[in-house]
């Protein structure tokens, strides 16, 4: 009966540390000084490291989506509603989708291993004894340009869908150009553009707590910060899953 209930424990112990360690980097977001010169260059290294892969799941993932459903939209002699079904593939799920879960596996990982290794060598522990706080200096900066850097990859993802698609649906289906155009703004708006990027928000802000609560929380050595780089991924994205249904449930009651 003890095994069982550790069980269930550690988990929820765990989850506890990472609403904390939230609450914590919002609280120090706003009540203490910024650390601009780290949130740049973690939002540059974050993009360096996802923007060539975001481009290559894009076109191998979010086309090839468009482009089967085409073929049945063919069959049904409604391709005139290519571009709808572009933008709902691009822009409503499976862009913001996409982008966080490259984020969470290029970018993630980064965070989580460079703040494992910190924390291994005892940096994160100096930086304690010095007085200097670990959240305000490592993670705020760490959050804000992973959740800077989601959105900015769910646009050109988005962008990219819809322009992908376009050739794609025009050139090798047959698609009429001005009935692709039209067909985009059946299903996709303004306020379907907004949830996609609270969307990415979400997704971003997720990946990047988790990110670094695993790199803060290493134990184990070398050995250690490899396994949390993996659990962070896995963790991420099962997390991502209910809470992208949630989002779209909301949206689709609402609007």
């Amino acid at each position: 009966m003890s095994t069982a209930i550790s069980a269930v424990a550690k988990p929820m112990r765990a989850f506890g540390d990472v609403i904390a360690m939230f609450l914590d980097s919002v609280v120090t977001l706003f009540t203490k000084p910024f650390s601009w010169r780290e949130c740049v260059q973690q939002a540059w290294f974050i993009t360096r490291v996802s923007l060539i892969p975001t481009l290559l799941v894009m076109l191998g993932f979010t086309l090839l989506v468009i482009f089967e459903v085409n073929l049945l939209l063919k069959d049904l002699g409604a391709l005139d509603l290519a571009g709808g079904i572009a933008g709902i593939a691009s822009v409503q799920q499976i862009g913001p989708f996409v982008t966080v879960v490259v984020v969470a596996g290029a970018g993630g990982t980064a965070i989580c291993a460079d703040l494992g290794a910190r924390s291994i060598r005892e940096e994160i522990d100096a930086m304690r004894v010095l007085g200097i706080d670990p959240i305000q200096r490592l993670v705020v900066p760490r959050i804000v340009a992973c959740v800077g850097v989601s959105m900015i990859l769910n646009i050109l993802i988005s962008a990219g869908g819809l322009v992908g698609g376009y050739f794609f649906s025009v050139y090798l289906q047959g698609a009429t150009p001005g009935a692709y155009v039209d067909s985009v703004s059946l299903f996709t708006g303004a306020p379907e553009l907004a949830v996609s990027m609270i969307k990415a928000f979400v997704f971003g802000l997720v990946a990047a707590v988790i990110a670094c609560y695993m790199g803060l929380n290493v134990k184990g050595g070398s050995k250690g910060v490899g396994d949390a780089v993996n659990q962070a991924v896995v963790i991420t994205v099962a997390v991502l899953v209910p809470i992208s249904l949630t989002i779209s449930l909301i949206q689709f009651a609402i609007l």
